[in-house]
């Protein structure tokens, strides 16, 4: 099939936004059955603090799987509302530059801006008909800025509470697909029932098990949110902050802390004992009895042998139990990880020797992929495999293992040349940029240049 022209080349975003402004509906692509999500429900969240920096650790038995840091002097964005200043409208780039009052202008792609029903006649939506220089406009950070890149920002606002996303004036609807089904027929029920006209909804998985009374409680405290975002941008002049997002340690509670998943949170540190349980006790009280203040001879981290695999996440390297390894190498355009067989030599084959090995490192590289909090694309050079059926056991491999994130990911095919490729959203730096800053003599590269020819 040819590619569209340009005329017709529209962002599925936009082209939804125009069939809803003629009253129309847009039949979805259609997608492959998501991976059934094994239920892991022995979790343990381990917080510290470390001088200026809180840091959190989520263990799955003695295996620690995620871990979260707020890297000093500096806090994420990420879902903070400002009230921006158009500052240029690229209409080549299909995007604007936004002056939010954070240094560097953050940047407004086409797809993202909301279009009144005007701007959406006559043809593919054009941004430099929605937005011009000097224009005030609502947005909100969905990316930190990374790089020499500005922070990445969006017009439809999403507020994210215990149990429920609020998306103002829209008509979005949805439960989170990590819901049982018997569950989700309820939850359905109830978020028909309390919707407010005018705004979208979603429910979220840490809604299992919620009465209605607390999902209804946790959209007041949305609305009101709303509200007084809705009044401060009234008020305010460009750029202007309008809404903060809580400090970390209470946004990944508030995101990930469920009666389902998790045994105990633990945490050394006073301060965020009180201000966990204050939040807990507002929102789930019957959570707030599951946080324990450590107060044992080792620091949390070393009681729970945390500090260790920390260290073990930095390395290039990464061995696998059967004697194999994968190396994991950060560019600039892409992470690229290679899988080698190493000390492993068992196996009745080279053939199964190989899958083995493939097999093994697929699960591995999920875990390592959750735990650096690796983004963007994702190149991964597997040992050949003769058989196709092998090859699809270590993509079905690799996709059951990365069922467990929670950040959305995509998994390709193995190419002829064996390389199969992920792309996994990526919202702000991972753990080797919070440990770590580009050595100021070779400035990156790893290798020193010398210039005499002998």
């Amino acid at each position: 099939m040819a590619p569209p022209a340009p005329e017709e080349a529209v962002s599925t975003r936009l082209l939804r936004a125009k069939v809803r402004a003629r009253g129309g509906r847009i039949g979805r692509r259609r997608r492959e059955a998501p991976v059934p999500v094994p239920r892991v429900a022995d979790k343990l969240m381990v917080i510290t603090e470390h001088g200026e920096r809180d840091q959190i650790a989520v263990l799955e038995g003695r295996e620690l799987v995620q871990h979260f840091v707020t890297r000093s002097g500096a806090r994420s964005m990420v879902g903070n509302v400002y009230l921006g200043k158009v500052q240029n409208v690229l209409p080549g780039m299909e995007a604007a530059f936004v002056d939010i009052g954070r240094g560097r202008n953050a940047v407004l792609y086409a797809g993202e801006v909301n279009y009144a029903p005007e701007d959406l006649e006559g043809g593919q939506p054009r941004i430099e008909r929605a937005l011009r220089p000097g224009q005030s406009v609502l947005v909100q950070v969905t990316k930190d800025p990374m790089g020499g890149k500005g922070a990445r920002l969006t017009a439809q606002i999403s507020m994210p509470g215990r149990y429920l996303v609020l998306v103002p004036g829209s008509d979005v609807w949805g439960l989170s697909r990590r819901l049982p089904d018997a569950e989700r027929r309820r939850l359905k029920a109830i978020a028909r029932k309390i919707k407010p006209e005018g705004h979208g909804l979603i429910v979220r998985t840490a809604a299992e098990g919620a009465s209605e009374e607390a999902i209804a409680a946790d959209l007041e405290r949305l609305l009101r949110t709303w509200s007084e975002i809705e009044g401060r941008a009234k008020r305010a002049k460009a750029p202007a902050l309008l809404y903060e997002e809580p400090e970390l340690t209470v946004r990944v509670v508030r995101d990930l802390f469920t009666d389902e998943e998790f045994r105990e949170l633990v945490t050394d540190s006073p301060r965020v004992y009180e201000n966990v349980t204050e939040y807990l006790r507002e929102v789930a009280p019957d959570l707030a009895e599951k946080v324990r203040l450590h107060q044992g001879r080792l620091p949390v981290f070393e009681e729970f042998h945390i500090t260790e695999q920390i260290h073990k996440a930095l390395d290039r390297k990464v061995w696998l139990p059967s004697g194999g390894y994968i190396v994991i190498e950060r560019t600039e355009a892409m992470t690229v990880i290679d899988v080698n067989t190493g000390k492993h030599t068992g196996g009745k084959n080279l053939e199964e020797t190989v899958t083995q090995t493939n097999i093994e490192a697929a699960r591995e590289i999920a875990r390592q992929l959750r735990l650096r909090d690796i983004g963007g694309i994702i190149i991964i050079d597997f040992i050949d495999m003769l058989l196709e059926q092998n090859k699809r056991k270590v993509v079905e491999a690799l996709k059951e293992a990365l069922a467990l994130d929670k950040t959305r990911s995509q998994v390709f095919d193995i190419s002829p040349l064996g390389l199969l490729e992920v792309t996994r959203k990526r919202v702000s730096g991972g753990l080797l940029e919070s440990f770590s800053e580009t050595c100021p003599t070779c400035e990156g590269r790893g290798i020193l240049v010398k210039y005499e020819i002998s």
